[in-house]
C-alpha cells in the first residue's frame, strides 16, 4: 500500500500504526480534528513519510478530502466519554459509516475498522452497542471491509495498567469492580499495530474479522494484584459493585481526563476474551507478547499474575 490514511492516527493505538507503516515505507496521512501540533505525538524519524490533515469523522467532505487518493484507510478513531456533539452514535456509528462510505466511493482499495472484542449491536451499553453497530454499517457499504477487535490493550500511555499505577499511588484502598471476575485477555499494542499492518499486506483479510487477544486470560482481581507487586505497593482490595462504578464513573466524567469512565465499566460486565471462533495472531503468524514481559518496563518491577 503506497499511501494509507489513519483516522486517529494520533491516538494510543493510532500513533503505533502511523510508526509501523511509515517504517515501511508508506506514505501515510494522518486525519485528525486538530493537525496543528499533533507532529509531537510522533518520533521525528516518521515526520518524512507523514502528513497531517485535518479530518472529522463526522464531517463528510473533511473525509472525503482526506481520502483523495489513498489505496487504504484505517479507522483507529474512538470515543469513551461523550461530551457535546461527541457521542458514540455519531462517532462509532455514523462516522465510521462515513468513512466507509467515501471509501468505497472513491474507490480505496482496503478499509480496516479498529473495533473491539464485544462489540454487540444488541447491547444495552451505549458504547458497546455503538461498536456493534459501527461494524455493521460499515460492512454494508463497505462488504470488503476487515474489522480488527482487540481486547483491552496494555502499553506506556495505556488506560489499563497505567491508570491502575496512578491509583495505587494515590489511593489506600483499590476497588475492584464487579468484585474483579471479569476475565480480559490484555493485548499488546505495538502487537495489534503489527497486525493491522500485516492485515493491510495479505489480501487474503479483506472481508474477514480478526479477534486479537493476548497469550494468557487473567481475572481483573489478578491484574490489580499484579500492579500492586510491580509497584511495590501494599493496598486494601474493595469489592465495587457495577452500579456504584457506574455512578462514580459519571462524576469522573466531569474531568479533563476520567480514570473511569461509564463505557469502560460496561466493558467490564463481560470478559473481554477472544471467542476461538475468529481468526487472530496465530493467521497473521505473530506471537503475542506476555503482559508479564511488558508491563513491567513502563510501571515498575515485575512478577507474572496468576493466569486462568
Amino acid at each position: 500500500m503506497t499511501t494509507v490514511v489513519v483516522f486517529g492516527g494520533t491516538g494510543f493505538l493510532g500513533r503505533r500504526l502511523v510508526h509501523r507503516l511509515a517504517a515501511e515505507g508508506a506514505i501515510v496521512r494522518v486525519a485528525v480534528r486538530q493537525p496543528d501540533g499533533a507532529q509531537s505525538a510522533l518520533p521525528a524519524a516518521d515526520l518524512a513519510q507523514v502528513t497531517f490533515v485535518r479530518a472529522d469523522v463526522r464531517d463528510q467532505a473533511s473525509v472525503a478530502a482526506a481520502l483523495e487518493g489513498a489505496d487504504a484507510v484505517i479507522n483507529a478513531v474512538s470515543a469513551y466519554v461523550e461530551k457535546g456533539d461527541v457521542t458514540f452514535e455519531a462517532v462509532h456509528v455514523q462516522g465510521a459509516e462515513t468513512v466507509a462510505w467515501e471509501a468505497a466511493r472513491l474507490g480505496v482499495a482496503r478499509l480496516v475498522l479498529i473495533s473491539g472484542i464485544g462489540a454487540d449491536p444488541q447491547s444495552r451499553s451505549p458504547y458497546i452497542r455503538s461498536r456493534g453497530r459501527g461494524e455493521l454499517a460499515v460492512q454494508q457499504v463497505f462488504p470488503d471491509a476487515t474489522i480488527v477487535r482487540p481486547s483491552a490493550m496494555f502499553g506506556p500511555g495505556d488506560a489499563l495498567f497505567g491508570t491502575l499505577a496512578n491509583l495505587a499511588r494515590l489511593l489506600p484502598v483499590l476497588p475492584l469492580i464487579g468484585g474483579g471476575r471479569t476475565r480480559l485477555q490484555p493485548v499488546y499494542v505495538e502487537d495489534v499495530a503489527e497486525a493491522v499492518a500485516r492485515i493491510l499486506a495479505d489480501p487474503g483479510t479483506v472481508g474477514r474479522t480478526h479477534e486479537l487477544g493476548g497469550p494468557a486470560v487473567y481475572t481483573l482481581s489478578d491484574l490489580v494484584r499484579f500492579t500492586l507487586h510491580v509497584t511495590g505497593k501494599r493496598r486494601l482490595l474493595m469489592s465495587l459493585p457495577f452500579r456504584l462504578a457506574e455512578i462514580q464513573a459519571r462524576l469522573f466524567e466531569f474531568l479533563p481526563s476520567p480514570p473511569l469512565t461509564t463505557g469502560q465499566v460496561d466493558l467490564l460486565k463481560a470478559d473481554s476474551v477472544a471467542s476461538g471462533a475468529l481468526p487472530g495472531f496465530l493467521e497473521l503468524n505473530i506471537r503475542p507478547k506476555a503482559v508479564e514481559d511488558v508491563v513491567p518496563t513502563y510501571i515498575g518491577r515485575s512478577q507474572a499474575p496468576k493466569s486462568d
